[in-house]
């Protein structure tokens, strides 16, 4: 596992290449997102104490060990509304829509994880403009195009931004791949880069830590 210290209040963990992400305010710890299944361990290794998982969108590299620490915690589970369904196994996420170049990246990226994450229940289906008590307020924002329920959790008080995979950085700031409907993709896309943040987190590739803001809105001049 490699740490990675974002900002004072924000780590990223790095578990078997897949990224997810501590927000700290003093002893209370959310995490964003849970990595592919069998990370519990490690994650819990930095953050024994786990009081709320928040859940970007459905995949497996992302939802894959919520069951496992909501077992292991007790930590209540939010995501998406769209997305709820598949993630408590009760439904199956619509299929990516691939641009040629995805198809042997995404045939790399996925070997080895498995179709599906156990499943897990979901206490709260989050909506555009809910508010989570963490951060100093944090706000939910409805990104879809990546999947149905995809969501940003943006950090107004700190200026932070989470995208999962509606964005990504990986050697530069791109819109993120394997998208259900690339259009809409683009439009939650231009939505996040409108918003004042300094901080930026995504799904795949190097968090910004400061000037985020500049670096998105550059990207979405050109989609």
């Amino acid at each position: 596992m490699d740490t990675t210290v974002v900002t004072a209040n924000l780590t990223m963990l790095r578990v078997n290449g897949w990224q997810v992400y501590l927000w700290r305010d003093g002893d209370s710890v959310t995490l964003i997102d849970t990595g592919a299944p069998g990370s519990a361990a490690e994650i819990l290794s930095a953050a024994p104490g786990i009081d709320r998982i928040v859940i970007t969108h459905g995949h497996v590299d992302h939802v894959g060990s919520a069951s496992d620490l909501r077992e292991r915690t007790g930590a209540p589970v939010y995501a998406g509304a769209g997305d709820a369904a598949a993630i408590r196994g009760e439904a199956v996420l619509a299929p990516p829509i691939f641009e040629d170049w995805e198809i042997p990246i995404y045939e790399r990226v996925s070997a080895g994880l498995p179709a599906e994450a156990p499943p897990v229940e979901v206490e709260r289906e989050l909506r555009d403009g809910d508010v989570l008590d963490f951060g100093g307020g944090a706000e939910i924002l409805s990104v879809p195009g990546h999947t149905e329920g995809s969501i940003a959790v943006h950090l107004p008080r700190h200026k932070v931004l989470f995208t999962g995979d509606a964005i990504a950085n990986v050697g530069n700031v791109m819109l993120g791949t394997f998208n259900q409907d690339r259009a809409r993709a683009v439009a939650s896309f231009h939505r996040m880069a409108r918003l004042d943040v300094e901080t930026a987190c995504f799904g795949h590739g190097e968090p910004i830590p400061s000037g985020a803001a500049t670096r998105l809105l550059d990207t979405a001049a050109g989609l």
